[in-house]
């Protein structure tokens, strides 16, 4: 298998049914490279139409530079992956027997990329305007810059905010509080997510957001692939951190655009109790790693008081309004407080 993985072959079929070698965080197979300037890496569960159209702006929006395109299927049941073999013969196809999760798929790609810089793409975006050229010439004229991201758009007229501090206990309790929202022009409260900014100017930042980030390969192969601990949730700022820490730029440009369908919720929906806790799992990962065990206990004591809150929040909604968008918010609430009390996850 790992003879395999060296050699890059479009419309190959690679199936991965174990852990073994391809999990190793810092074995990057990035030496040889290619005249290809871009690898595009889309990992994909269960996104077949989106995936489709995904696919489809990504070889007609991009014209000026070359590229190589991956999708990793992790063990999807809508027929994603035949899809992509029957409709883009010229992609590489990994299909995984499980689903590995955002982290350890992205790394599958980037071991098998040869190109210049690589792309992390979700699926459920569409490219616009040659965005992938627009920001590959970005970085070419920025040799500093590590991390490349793009504007976002959740409609035509309405854009979606990308490019966010580093987690702290802090910025999480100014999320969770309401303050951010509440103050959103304020340099200390609106600072989880620069929320003064309307991302129409260019910005270093300190987390380039994981639906689109374009890297550097010199960037990988001096501080390695993501970090395959976080299932999904808080890989791109761990990276980012690391890229940080090695002297490395992120970057936010409004000179390439996407468009993010529903805001992400088409491909987080599927699971949205299961994805609840995962967010606040792949969080005290973060900071358990990077900043100790101190912050690790701050968070989690702010994670038990807001789902305390949320949990009898949102059932006295739902017995009130009979609403059960409300008690599938309690429910949430609750298996999280459920997590940080006995290291359960749903199911």
């Amino acid at each position: 298998m790992e003879s395999q993985a060296q050699s890059v072959v479009p419309s190959r079929q690679l199936r991965n049914d174990s852990c073994g070698a391809l999990h190793q965080l810092r074995t990057v197979s990035v030496p040889r490279v290619s005249e290809t300037d871009v690898a595009v890496v889309i990992v994909s569960w269960n996104t077949r139409d989106i995936l489709r159209g995904c696919l489809r702006s990504v070889f007609e929006q991009t014209q000026r530079v070359s590229f190589q395109v991956f999708v990793i299927d992790n063990n999807s049941q809508d027929s994603s992956a035949d899809m992509v073999r029957a409709e883009f013969p010229d992609v590489t196809l990994i299909s995984n027997a499980e689903n590995r999760g955002f982290a350890a798929a992205c790394n599958q790609g980037m071991r098998l990329a040869s190109a210049r810089y690589v792309l992390l793409l979700n699926p459920d975006t569409v490219v616009l305007d040659d965005a992938i050229s627009n920001c590959v010439r970005y970085a070419d004229l920025h040799l500093d810059v590590g991390v490349v991201g793009c504007q976002v758009l959740e409609a035509e007229d309405r854009i979606t905010p990308t490019g966010f501090s580093f987690p702290s206990p802090f910025n999480l309790f100014l999320a969770l509080s309401g303050l951010s929202r509440a103050f959103p022009h304020s340099r200390l409260f609106g600072r989880p997510e620069f929320s003064w900014w309307d991302r129409r100017s260019e910005r270093d930042v300190d987390v380039v957001t994981g639906m689109f980030m374009l890297v550097r390969r010199e960037a990988i192969a001096q501080v390695g692939l993501m970090d395959e601990a976080y299932f999904v949730y808080s890989e791109e700022a761990d990276w980012c951190y690391r890229f940080a820490q090695a002297g490395w730029r992120r970057v936010f440009t409004p000179s390439a655009r996407i468009v993010h369908l529903d805001g992400g919720a088409k491909s987080t929906k599927q699971a949205s109790k299961k994805m609840f806790v995962q967010l606040q799992k792949s969080a005290m990962i973060y900071h358990r790693k990077n900043l100790g065990l101190a912050s690790w206990w701050l968070l989690k004591l702010i994670y038990i008081a807001s789902n305390f809150v949320r949990m009898v929040a949102w059932f006295v909604l739902s017995v009130v309004k009979r609403d059960n968008g409300s008690w599938h918010k309690s429910a949430a609430a609750k298996a999280a407080l459920v997590f940080h009390f006995t290291g359960s996850e749903p199911k």
